[in-house]
């Protein structure tokens, strides 16, 4: 067993939003960190002071701990195993098309590390994992004559990163939580990240699985929740934002995830809410409420497409909509899975032209879009437009300059898919608006 000390050399194994983050802001702990991954573009980028991931303060983080030779980038998984005390395992755990999770970078990893494995490690797998998986690390292990207890450990330490914040959550967590069966291996864990002075919740490895995916599967509840609310205040002619004012008081409710919009997208929650459906169903439980709230994130983008349409009068040859948004949040420059782009496919479906524009997230959406214009600025891609359809609450769209767009679109319509327009404003300056309950 390791000996417990206040600084560690540690293997962060995947360099994506997740690895990249804990990796520097575990160096910036003090700690020396090779974070290490298969793509030779990406760590060639790294070691040259170049972030790929946009999120505020990472590049600053990334190049201090650089230039300080406590943070340095690899694609050599035997190096890094073997200069480690601890690794972390941070790599993606996609869903397959079926909904269920894909371990195959996990595996990978593990039998990266099985491979090189010349000492006691703590393994720390970070990356959202189902029910079963630490039996099928043990597996690779084993297989390669790696004895639990004596030249390993396993424990599970979720992340609670949010996109777009994840610098400030690493640096400020609401909690740490580690999984582990030994006191020792917690008590290493609990070490390293007591600089942060976060509570720490001790628990078994299944239950820090399940913390994680009951976690994100509440958010997505919030968040599928309020737009029904939203929904049915369209039709009762209420402002949401006065029954979300009046409901955060409660704090058994709060005001967080209370923001109506076209739903949640995004690498996580969907992600992680279709595994634990999935991991309910390969035990023998029908999770029906969990199904729901994933149908009803569904609707939802059927509801804005149809907003869209009542306001058209039905989509048309040669109809062209402007888009503002392509990330699936505002401050990150990540497309994957947004509701953006399942959105604007769906446009694309019924015939109309697509002119987008996003702050951040134009290069990203290009490998997922190709048949539509990528513009310049809001004002380019709301040019000849029919319709105006924001669906990424950046703080650049907040300042639009209605009079600019009213006098370059070809009809004064908008629909803010995620509240960020003021109605009565946007009404004065003579257009038709339509918002997600909102008046």
């Amino acid at each position: 067993m390791m000996v417990e000390k206040s600084e560690y050399c540690i293997a962060i194994i995947g360099t994506g939003f997740v690895g990249l983050t804990t990796g520097a802001g575990l160096s910036e702990l003090g700690n020396k960190v090779i974070c290490v991954d298969i793509d030779e573009g990406k760590i060639s980028s790294l070691s040259n002071g170049y972030v790929p991931i946009y999120e505020e303060g990472l590049f600053e983080l990334v190049e201090r701990n650089r230039k300080l030779h406590r943070l340095f980038f690899t694609t050599d998984i035997e190096e890094a195993t073997n200069s480690s005390d601890i690794i972390f395992i941070c790599v993606g755990t996609p869903s397959k098309d079926d909904g269920d999770v894909d371990l195959s970078q996990i595996i990978s990893a593990v039998e990266g590390i099985s491979n090189s494995l010349n000492s006691y490690k703590i393994i720390a797998i970070k990356s959202t994992i189902p029910v079963g998986t630490l039996e099928l690390v043990e597996g690779i292990l084993d297989k390669k004559n790696k004895v639990k207890g004596r030249d390993y450990d396993l424990a599970v330490v979720p992340e609670f990163l949010r996109e777009g914040k994840a610098v400030y959550d690493f640096f400020n967590p609401t909690r740490i939580v580690i999984g582990a069966d030994k006191d020792d291996v917690s008590k290493v864990l609990a070490g390293i990240f007591s600089p942060l002075n976060a509570p720490v919740v001790y628990t078994t490895p299944l239950t820090a699985q399940l913390i994680k995916y009951a976690s994100n599967a509440f958010l997505a509840s919030r968040i599928s929740f309020i737009n029904e609310i939203a929904n049915i205040c369209d039709h009762l002619g209420i402002n949401v934002k006065d029954v979300i004012e009046g409901m955060k008081y409660d704090k058994r409710i709060g005001g967080h995830y209370l923001s109506p919009g076209i739903g949640f997208g995004g690498p996580c929650l969907s992600k992680d809410l279709n595994g634990l459906i999935k991991m309910a169903e390969s035990y023998g439980y029908q999770p029906n409420y969990l199904k729901s709230i994933m149908e009803k994130n569904s609707h939802q983008i059927s509801y804005v497409i149809d907003k869209l349409d009542k306001l058209l009068g039905g989509f048309r040859p040669g109809t062209k909509i402007g888009i503002l948004g392509l990330t699936f949040k505002p401050d990150t420059n990540d497309v994957r899975n947004s509701l953006s782009i399942r959105i604007i496919k769906e446009i694309r479906e019924r015939g109309a032209g697509v002119r987008a524009y996003d702050p951040k997230g134009m290069e990203e959406a290009k490998k997922y879009i190709s048949d539509i214009i990528f513009c310049s600025d809001l004002y380019e891609a709301a040019k000849d437009s029919d319709a105006l359809l924001i669906l990424t609450a950046w703080d650049e769209f907040k300042e639009i300059d209605l009079e600019r767009i009213r006098s370059t679109m070809k009809n004064p319509i908008i629909v803010d898919g995620v509240n960020i327009l003021d109605p009565a404003k946007v009404k004065r300056f003579g257009f038709l608006y339509e918002g997600i309950g909102v008046r």
